[in-house]
C-alpha cells in the first residue's frame, strides 16, 4: 500500500479513536445537563429524549428559591407537581466552605511534613501511608462516637478537620517526592545567606514547587468536593454536602431526576474553575516529581 495512504489511514483510526474517548468521557456531562433542563414529565419518558421538547429552567430555580415563592410566582403547583421542600443553599455553601478550608488544612499540614521527612530522613517514614488501607467506615465508627461526645457531630468544625486530616497522607506523599527532586544544596546555599530554615522553606523551597503544589491542592479539593461516605456517617442536618444533598432530593412522585441533575452540574463548576485557574501549573506539576511518567 501506498505510504501516504497507510498515513491517511493511520490518522483516520488515531482521530477516530480520540473521538471516542471524548464522547464516552463527556456523554455523561451532556445527558446531565439535558436532564437538569427537562420537565418533570420527561425525566421517565416511553421513548430516549436526546434534547428536551420544553426546556426549563425551573429545576435550577427550585436548588435556590423556596417552593412557596415559586408557588406565588406561579411556576409551580404544590399539589400536583413534584417538588422539593428545601433549597440546596446551605448544602452548596458546607461544600465550599469544607472543601476549600479542608484543603488548605490538609496542604498546609502535609506540604510541611513532607519537607521535614525530605529533609530529614529516618526509616519507616512511608508508614503514614498504611492509614489510608483500612476501609472508611472502620475508622469512622470511632469517629462518630468520639466527635458525639465532644459535639462535633454534624457541625461545620467537625468536617473540616476530618476533611483537613483525611487526605494527609496522600499530601505527604505527592509533596515528598516534588521536595525529593530539588537538590539539598538550594536549602543551604538560603541559609548560608542568612534565612532560617523556616524562611528557606517559605520563601526559596515553597516557590519551586508551587506546580506540584498546585497539583496536590487540586486533587485533595476534589476528592473533599467529591465526598460522600464521610459527609454521609457525620452530617445529618447542618453539614450537609452536595453529594448527601444529591441523594436526598425525593418526592411523593418518586427521585426528583431534574432537580438532582440540575446540582450535580453546578456541583461541575467549581473543581473546573479551580482546574482552569491553576492551568499554567498543572503542565509542570504533571511532569514532575511523584507524578512524573
Amino acid at each position: 500500500m501506498d505510504p501516504r495512504y497507510e498515513k491517511i489511514i493511520s490518522s483516520i483510526i488515531r482521530y477516530s479513536f480520540g473521538l471516542g474517548v471524548v464522547f464516552f468521557a463527556l456523554f455523561p456531562l451532556y445527558w446531565m445537563f439535558t436532564m437538569s433542563i427537562k420537565p418533570f414529565f420527561e425525566w421517565s419518558p416511553s421513548v430516549v429524549l436526546w434534547w428536551p421538547n420544553n426546556p426549563t429552567t425551573l429545576n435550577y430555580l427550585q436548588l435556590f428559591i423556596p417552593v412557596e415563592t415559586l408557588a406565588e410566582w406561579g411556576l409551580v403547583n404544590p399539589a400536583t407537581d413534584p417538588i422539593i421542600h428545601d433549597t440546596a443553599t446551605r448544602a452548596i455553601m458546607n461544600s465550599i466552605i469544607f472543601s476549600t478550608f479542608g484543603t488548605l488544612l490538609s496542604v498546609f499540614i502535609g506540604t510541611t511534613a513532607a519537607y521535614a521527612m525530605s529533609r530529614y530522613r529516618a526509616s519507616g517514614d512511608y508508614m503514614f501511608l498504611t492509614f489510608r488501607m483500612l476501609p472508611p467506615i472502620a475508622i469512622l465508627m470511632p469517629i462518630v462516637i468520639w466527635f458525639s461526645t465532644i459535639r462535633l457531630l454534624d457541625s461545620a468544625i467537625g468536617m473540616i478537620l476530618l476533611y483537613g486530616l483525611f487526605p494527609v497522607p496522600f499530601v505527604i506523599w505527592l509533596m515528598r517526592s516534588f521536595f525529593d527532586d530539588l537538590p539539598r544544596e538550594i536549602d543551604e546555599a538560603a541559609i548560608m545567606d542568612g534565612c532560617s530554615p523556616a524562611m528557606t522553606f517559605v520563601r526559596v523551597v515553597l516557590p519551586l514547587v508551587r506546580g506540584g503544589l498546585a497539583v496536590t491542592a487540586l486533587f485533595i479539593f476534589i476528592l473533599n468536593w467529591s465526598d460522600l461516605i464521610v459527609a454521609l456517617t457525620i452530617s445529618h442536618r447542618y453539614a450537609v454536602t452536595i453529594p448527601v444533598q444529591i441523594g436526598l432530593f425525593e418526592s411523593d412522585a418518586g427521585h426528583m431526576y431534574g432537580v438532582m441533575a440540575a446540582l450535580g452540574c453546578i456541583a461541575v463548576i467549581p473543581t473546573l474553575a479551580f482546574g482552569l485557574a491553576i492551568q499554567r501549573y498543572l503542565v509542570r506539576g504533571l511532569t514532575f516529581g511523584a507524578v512524573k511518567g
